[in-house]
């Protein structure tokens, strides 16, 4: 069996799991995920804890309880402390600033970037070098960052462009002459 479905997930005191047919619903303090079940995989809730069992003996149930159980980890944790993720604006002239649902960049192009969040997910520019997006889904808050980091990602001579806070830039040499 898959070392990572193995282990149970605790639920904490803020959290209340639902089990329907094919989907698991989990409520939590800063809102509610839900999630399909795959069949081979069954999902086990006792003592405030959520076990997950393979099926039958095929390797690809095996490896779905270890993708289901990091989901619904990845749920409990999002439901209860949410997730986080932040960017660093490199460069002269680059600001960032929100304004309701969106998010307004000035990355050095003639024209400002405005950048709509989806439903669930808010931003914050504490500085104006930088933003920190924040929601339930993990899947969601990384997503929204790579578009966001998509619109000028660093380049690798001066370093300069959207980048993740714990993100290395190695820079190039220039051309000698």
């Amino acid at each position: 069996m898959s070392r990572v479905g193995k282990s149970p997930i605790s639920l904490l005191n803020s959290a209340e799991v639902t089990l329907g047919d094919n989907w698991i619903t989990l409520n939590g303090s800063l809102g509610t995920l839900s999630q399909a079940l795959n069949p081979l995989v069954r999902v086990i809730n006792e003592n405030s804890e959520l076990r997950l069992q393979p099926l039958n003996e095929s390797s690809e149930a095996n490896a779905l309880s270890g993708t289901m159980r990091a989901l619904i980890a990845n749920m409990v944790s999002g439901v209860t402390k949410g997730f986080e993720r932040k960017l660093m604006l490199v460069g002269v002239g680059y600001r960032a600033q929100v304004q309701g649902n969106k998010l307004n960049l000035s990355l050095g192009f003639s024209h400002p970037i405005v950048h709509q969040m989806p439903e669930g997910i808010t931003a914050e520019t504490p500085s104006q070098t930088e933003i920190i997006i924040k929601g339930i889904d993990k899947q969601k808050v990384g997503q929204v960052a790579a578009e966001v980091r998509r619109h000028r990602p660093p380049e690798p001579y001066k370093g300069k462009g959207v980048r993740y806070a714990d993100e290395v830039v190695i820079l190039k040499e220039t051309k000698k002459k």
